[in-house]
């Protein structure tokens, strides 16, 4: 039976072409960039169905509680964290599409779109709850689901009680077995004597560390140990009472981290840095994306108002500086050694790691 599949009806053309429908012509007003508008903001939509897509897919192979950090299914967590941030890339070039349309264009039919918003899309504030963007680090708290209809809040609802990406990412570190493993480190050799309850190695890098700071860095030593000694995992209440965020990544966690960073050249470690480093550019691409949408907003309409009756650029001021998801793992770079002041691991360790045979 010959295959009656066709281009048009398997994309389901008709339907995606047939989804632009000026307020200008409506109005019998014809403003020109209006089709424009809405054809860069409905691919923005299906775009952002392809992320929440891609990130609900990772999460589910993150939460397996035996992920091999050498295997083809890490490795599959990794292509698509890529692919999601390739796909941030085109969002914020697709911003240069949009400014090819003047003040004097937007202004051709803005009125007409009150009081409908992008403040208002869904789906992304769903891709942010699922990345790891909890509702107390949001900016404008009071009115970030004012405007949604029901059934869209009771979604992103949802996605707020799911375990996000951060939070298996912080779960997955913690598994890491490396200092768990006494063997590893039967032959390691520190340079000074051990600190009582410190790991070995964690008292030998700290250590080194210190030793490697300017005179203007000496704040760091408490940083250090508040970031990688303290059990930070009831939520740091030294931050909350100091008026700060709770760190989101325990201790444990960030130690594995910083490990991976540093011995990241061992191929058992490849991947995982190659994950964390995923992370890190999803991050740097929503950050890039939130500062070209600020300044376009600031180029098109000035110091008014959104139509969604947010406060503009101000506003994507606030969720530029405040929505960076994944920064307690960016912070971790403040806490780098040069390459020769490394600990030279045990042979036992780096047979664990894969260079020895």
């Amino acid at each position: 039976m010959p295959n009656d599949m066709n281009y048009i009806d398997y994309l389901r053309l008709n339907n995606i072409l047939d989804a632009q429908y000026p307020e200008s012509d409506k109005q019998n007003k014809p403003a020109h960039d209006e089709m424009l508008f809405i054809i860069i903001h409905q691919t923005y939509e299906l775009w952002f169905k392809q992320l929440l897509y891609e990130v609900e897919s990772v999460n589910k192979i993150m939460q397996k509680p035996s992920l091999n950090d050498n295997s083809p299914e890490l490795q599959t967590v990794v292509h698509r964290l890529s692919r999601c941030s390739t796909i941030l890339k085109v969002l914020v070039h697709q911003i240069d599409i949009m400014e090819t349309m003047t003040p004097m264009d937007f202004l051709d039919f803005r009125d007409m779109l009150r009081p409908a918003s992008g403040f208002q899309s869904w789906q992304f504030k769903k891709l942010e709850a699922w990345l790891g963007l909890k509702y107390e680090h949001r900016h404008g708290q009071e009115y970030y689901i004012s405007q949604l209809k029901q059934e869209q809040v009771d979604i992103i609802r949802k996605a707020e009680t799911d375990q996000s990406l951060l939070e298996l990412v912080n779960k997955w570190l913690e598994r890491m077995p490396f200092f768990d493993e006494e063997d590893n480190w039967k032959n390691f050799q520190p340079a000074a004597t051990v600190q009582e309850g410190l790991h070995i190695f964690w008292d030998e890098y700290r250590q080194r560390y210190l030793q490697s700071l300017a005179s203007e860095e000496k704040n760091n030593y408490d940083l250090f140990d508040e970031v990688f000694v303290k059990d930070n995992t009831d939520g740091s209440q030294k931050n909350i009472a100091q008026g700060q965020q709770p760190r989101l990544l325990s201790s444990a966690a960030c130690r594995a981290a910083l490990f991976i960073m540093l011995y990241r050249g061992y191929p058992v470690l490849q991947l995982p840095f190659q994950l964390l480093t995923q992370l890190l550019e999803i991050d740097e691409q929503l950050g890039t994306w939130r500062y070209r949408h600020m300044n376009m907003v600031h180029r098109t309409i000035g110091k008014r108002i959104g139509t969604g009756g947010s406060t503009g650029r101000d506003y994507l001021r606030a969720t530029l500086d405040k929505h960076y998801i994944f920064k307690e793992i960016a912070q971790l770079t403040s806490f780098l050694i040069e390459r020769k002041r490394l600990p030279s691991l045990s042979r036992e360790m780096e047979r664990r790691l894969g260079f020895a045979v």
